[in-house]
């Protein structure tokens, strides 16, 4: 989700205590609003430069019910959006193993557990990224990334150093997975990490088995032409607003053909703030709902010292769910394509492309707009696969299609924040697409297998 929340003070993040690869968290007490089977396994700090303090925040939980060994049971790591929204708005309001919730009597925000968390069968590990995010912490302003290629070399150190923790790490496979504007975190460290492997000894590897990415920013200038036509079609604006829209579009294509990547940012935002005016909708992430997603909760959760110490976070930092701080530092890098990195994923590992069908804002609409421009030898055959009805528990959750190393899957009755809206169906998608089962099943036919190449 784009960062709208204003930045805590930066001062506060040079308040810096020594951290550890590992923190072990604080029990809390018995009738804390953090139950004891609440806690991550392990949680705390990742440096991510030997010269300063900044490190990255992480919590990791195991998976609950393992259908295999540990050192065969696959990571996941989660990357939230934004630029600079915190992957504790996933851990607690999303994917995790527990979710936050409201007492509407008496005002309280608790935590109940999510039966669609995505580490049932998997782990499952939250990186506040970049450094200045949520817990995370940038010991100086300058630390902040301004581009995808130093948020992957971060993202590289912390969880190198995280996999390091524990010989049982090195062996399991990983999969980066994340939202939004993790639709360029998630191919940039994957990049990265492909590219690393080449020059690494296989002992040093990371075991990069897949990608997955949930209504992602990845193509900004291919999307922001997408926003008139799909409001159109979809009932929400008329024929005279489209091209008004379309007239905002071109400016901000314009903008990034002559390589002004700030007035492009701009001019893509004056489209999202004129289609919001155009709709009166509460939110463009869900058009159904009634109210925007409540990341306030997950906000209020964590400015408790309490659970600050339960979490073994920094707690002289002042948690807000988005950093205003981190999206300015990134403001140029916003309308930057790395559409060339999942190009080269595709080629050389797998990737889950999905979307929930309610996002007027990063929807399906627009990532079917770049998915059609890809640079890669199956992609005429992805095009022309079937795209098969998907069922969870005998119920029509979606659509997916699928050919190679390549799934794209539509998740009916969700919005922007698909785990939040459908968590059982979210977690089988992620659990099926990583096992290969039902409609993410390998195809058999004979000539298949030229669209996937050997992860390296």
């Amino acid at each position: 989700m784009e960062s709208t929340a204003s930045a805590s003070s930066f001062l506060l993040l040079l308040l810096l205590l020594h951290h550890s690869s590992a923190t072990t968290p604080t029990l809390p007490t018995s009738n804390s609003s953090f139950p004891n089977e609440a806690l991550p396994t392990k949680s705390g700090y990742l440096p991510v430069n030997p010269k300063t303090n900044s490190a990255i925040f992480y919590t990791f939980y195991e998976a609950q019910h393992p259908t295999s060994p540990l050192s065969q049971t696959p990571l996941l790591i989660w990357l939230q959006g934004g630029p600079g929204c915190s992957s504790m708005v996933g851990n607690f309001l999303e994917l995790g193993p527990y979710r936050v919730v409201s007492d509407s009597e008496e005002q309280n925000v608790t935590l109940q557990p999510n039966l669609g968390s995505w580490n049932r069968i998997f782990g499952l590990i939250f990186l506040d990224n970049p450094i200045g995010t949520g817990f995370s912490i940038a010991s100086k302003h300058e630390e902040i990334p301004r581009d995808q290629n130093t948020v992957a070399k971060h993202l590289f150190s912390a969880i190198t150093k995280f996999l390091e923790s524990d010989p049982v790490f090195k062996t399991r496979s990983i999969y980066i997975t994340g939202e939004s504007y993790a639709g360029k975190y998630v191919p940039a460290i994957g990049h990265y990490i492909l590219k690393k492997n080449m020059k690494l000894p296989v002992s040093k590897q990371v075991n990069l088995k897949g990608v997955a990415i949930g209504n992602g920013l990845t193509d900004p200038v291919t999307q922001v032409r997408t926003h008139a036509v799909n409001a159109y079609f979809s009932g929400f604006i008329n024929e005279r607003q489209k091209r008004e829209l379309e007239e905002g579009q071109k400016e901000a294509v314009k903008l990034v053909k002559m390589g002004n990547w700030s007035a492009a940012t701009n001019a893509r935002s004056r489209v999202l703030s004129l289609l919001q005016n155009m709709t009166g909708l509460a939110t463009m992430y869900d058009f159904t709902r009634r109210m925007p997603y409540e990341t306030r909760l997950v906000t209020e959760f964590l400015q408790s010292v309490e659970v600050k110490k339960a979490l073994g976070a920094n707690e002289s930092i002042v948690f807000e769910h988005c950093s205003k701080m981190v999206r300015e530092a990134l403001h140029e890098d916003l309308m930057k394509s790395v559409k060339y990195m999942v190009e080269f994923l595709v080629k050389n590992t797998k990737v889950l492309l999905y979307q929930g069908h309610l996002d007027l804002r990063v929807g399906v609409v627009s990532t079917e707009a770049w998915i059609k421009t890809m640079k890669w030898e199956g992609i005429g055959k992805f095009l022309m696969a079937e795209r098969k009805i998907w069922k969870v528990n005998g119920e029509l959750a979606g659509y997916v299609q699928k050919w190679g190393s390549l799934s794209h899957a539509l998740v009916l009755g969700a919005g922007h924040l698909v785990p939040t809206d459908q968590a059982i169906n979210s977690q089988a998608m992620v659990e099926d697409w990583v096992l290969e089962r039902g409609v993410f099943t390998h195809e058999q036919e004979e000539d298949s297998a030229s669209g996937l190449l050997d992860a390296l």
